[in-house]
């Protein structure tokens, strides 16, 4: 039965927590990843699952102190800086609810699957990263329109290869919403998603029949865990710096070599 090394399973850790804060695509990384690793499992839902997890813890010790201002905010029971902040999460949530509940499998099986996606995707990535690049005017805070704008886009990189980060900033950007603001608002938005992914994953999976090890499970995780807390904090002052434009040339480069090969 063909199994996951302790190495490639510190690799895919590694990808799958530096792209899934930065704009490159985490799925389209992860399948390129596999392919180059030759790792071609049928039951590796328990690994995509604990890497994804390992990410999201990341991102809560980032922003554990933003976290437990706006949680402290809402438990005060009034409309506050805090609880407005976070009916705006909420919004943003709306449409990857109503995508990955009622429509990611017919969403992936109408597009297909495979590098050549991957590699289009990741072409849509880099051009939506170039237009922020130079149409994107900082301007004002996030309002309830735009976070539900922004949250389409995340529902939207349900495809492999279309960078949630990438598209959401990206977004945000050019609908005029400051560079910080639409940093941080990005990675917060994700982590309850992610969660209800992996909650429905673990719900509709058979995690008896994982073929992933023990060691491997572990490894993976912590190099998820370690490379998205580094890219997390890499990406609010790239973001805040306004150099998207060499993660465009990257997304189109790989795009080009996932479509070719």
């Amino acid at each position: 039965m063909e199994t996951m090394s302790w190495w490639q399973a510190l690799l895919l850790g590694l990808i799958q927590g530096l792209t899934e804060f930065l704009p490159v695509s985490s799925s389209g990384h992860l399948e390129i990843g596999k392919s180059l690793l030759g790792v071609h499992l049928p039951d590796d839902l328990l690994f995509t699952v604990c890497v994804h997890g390992a990410t999201v813890l990341s991102t809560i010790v980032v922003f554990w102190k933003d976290l437990l201002k706006l949680l402290s905010g809402l438990f005060r029971f009034k409309l506050n800086d805090e609880t407005v902040y976070i009916f705006k999460l909420v919004v943003s949530m709306i449409p990857v609810a109503i995508v990955g509940i009622f429509f990611k499998d017919e969403v992936e099986g109408f597009f297909g699957n495979g590098l050549r996606l991957v590699g289009i995707m990741l072409l849509v990535t880099a051009l939506l990263l170039c237009l922020a690049q130079y149409l994107g005017k900082g301007r004002h805070g996030i309002r309830y329109q735009d976070a539900f704008i922004i949250g389409i886009a995340q529902a939207l990189a349900v495809l492999p290869g279309l960078s949630r980060s990438g598209s959401t900033i990206a977004t945000g950007l050019l609908l005029g919403d400051r560079k910080e603001d639409v940093a941080r608002f990005s990675f917060l938005m994700v982590l309850v998603p992610i969660l209800g992914e992996n909650l429905l994953s673990l719900v509709s999976g058979d995690m008896a029949q994982s073929a992933v090890p023990a060691s491997a499970l572990l490894i993976g995780s912590l190099a998820a865990f370690v490379s998205g807390w580094t890219a997390c904090k890499w990406m609010i002052r790239i973001v805040s710096k306004g150099k998207l434009v060499y993660f465009a040339v990257y997304c189109a480069v790989v795009g080009l070599l996932a479509i070719v090969l």
